[in-house]
């Protein structure tokens, strides 16, 4: 059975946005669903966040998803630097991955700052998809187009979406369990 992780951003949380829709959809279809809750997720640490996961390791294999909302994109990355088993696709939605010029920088910095091994990143995962809006509020899109270039691909571009959370309407998300089925 394929597991798919969905990692959120700060100040989130597992129950928040489209999570637990997303969770419910797929596990009809026989995917299991892992969305950990990361420790401090107001003040986000990497390697803390990175300890928290490591339980999760061993369920990592060449029919893993990840899933990473906001600063949970930029946790996705960060997880193909480090793992040994490619994976079958990583789907960053509003994603964060470097400087973004705001308030959430400094909070974010283990994350973002530190330069991203692109080719390792590319080599453990086959696929990816970079899910973004034209109005996010705090990630530019020109942000999101740098980011699927570093991974060869492109951005689907969700119009007048914000930030693809819960506060922007987005309890549900059709879109993504029909691109990680097409992904398959």
């Amino acid at each position: 059975m394929p597991t798919l992780f969905i990692f959120h951003g700060v100040g989130g949380h597992s129950k928040e946005n489209w999570f637990p829709w997303l969770q419910q959809s797929l596990e009809t279809e026989r995917t299991h669903v892992v969305v950990p809750d990361f420790p401090h997720s107001d003040h986000p640490d990497l390697a803390e966040w990175l300890e928290h996961f490591r339980p999760y390791q061993r369920q990592l294999d060449d029919r893993t998803v990840f899933v990473g909302h906001s600063l949970g994109g930029a946790f996705a990355l960060r997880l193909l630097e480090k793992i040994h088993t490619p994976i079958r696709a990583c789907f960053l939605v509003a994603s964060v991955w470097g400087v973004m010029g705001n308030q959430f920088d400094p909070v974010m910095r283990t994350f973002t700052v530190p330069p991203y091994d692109w080719k390792t990143i590319r080599q453990n995962a086959r696929y990816f998809s970079v899910i973004h809006s034209d109005n996010d509020p705090y990630i530019k899109l020109s942000q999101a187009e740098e980011l699927a270039k570093h991974l060869s691909t492109a951005v689907t571009l969700v119009r007048g979406g914000g930030h693809l959370n819960a506060g922007a309407g987005y309890t549900e998300f059709p879109l993504l369990p029909e691109q990680i089925s097409a992904a398959a």
